[in-house]
Order: structure tokens, then sequence, then C-alpha cells
């Protein structure tokens, strides 16, 4: 999957949650100062052409829409993050949130609850 910019990224959050939306949708949902239409006309043809984005067509308008769920990219993002950052272990990866005093002593035992409901539902 090829990565996404940071503005891309954020065109993906305002389609994720408005649905199919035409850029002008897009503009009023993006907080102040907002992107000039071009920019984000751009931006959008940019994550047609990388297959992230699709449109349907009304005349000269188009609604666009995403191609991928944000949970998909999210998979997909962190899989990248923990390969390339933390030797391919996710251990690694709360480790460094632990060391960095990102996640609490909380955070960890409802990390473990969630795993370990998670084993119980494949059986």
């Amino acid at each position: 999957m090829k990565t996404l910019t940071k503005a891309e990224e954020q065109i993906m959050q305002v389609l994720w949650k408005l649905g199919p939306s035409f850029v002008k949708d897009m503009i009023d949902e993006m907080p102040e100062p907002r992107p000039h239409y071009n920019t984000i006309s751009t931006l959008v043809k940019i994550l047609v052409d990388k297959g992230f984005v699709s449109f349907k067509a009304y005349g000269k308008s188009h609604q666009y829409y995403a191609l991928i769920t944000k949970d998909e990219y999210s998979h997909k993002t962190v899989k990248h993050l923990v390969s390339g950052y933390f030797e391919g272990s996710f251990s690694n990866m709360v480790s460094f949130f632990v060391k960095e005093k990102d996640m609490s002593v909380a955070d960890l035992e409802k990390l473990l609850q969630q795993i370990k409901n998670a084993k119980n539902t494949e059986k």
C-alpha cells in the first residue's frame, strides 16, 4: 500500500467521517484557515491516482468516496510502523510507550484484558 502525506491523510479523515462528498463539503469540514478549493481538488486527484479514492461524476461535478476503510488503513499503517521502528514486534512497541511513560499501568491492564478477551473469543 502506498503511504499518504499528512495533507492526503487529512482529506481521507474527512471522507471517512462524511462519507461520499464533494470538494466543497470537504473544505467545509476542514479547520480554519480552510485550504483553497484548488488545493483540495488537487489532493483528491492524487488520492484517486494512488487508489485510495474514487468518484461518481454528476455533470462537471464529482462526488468522491474512500476505497479503503479507516480500519484497513490504520491496520496497515500500524503494521508498517511496527516493522519499521520496532523490529516487527508489538511487544517492543508497547515497551517503548511504557519507557516513555506514555502508557500507564491501567492502560497495560486494559490491554492485557483485551488480549485475554480476544483469545477467549477465538476458542
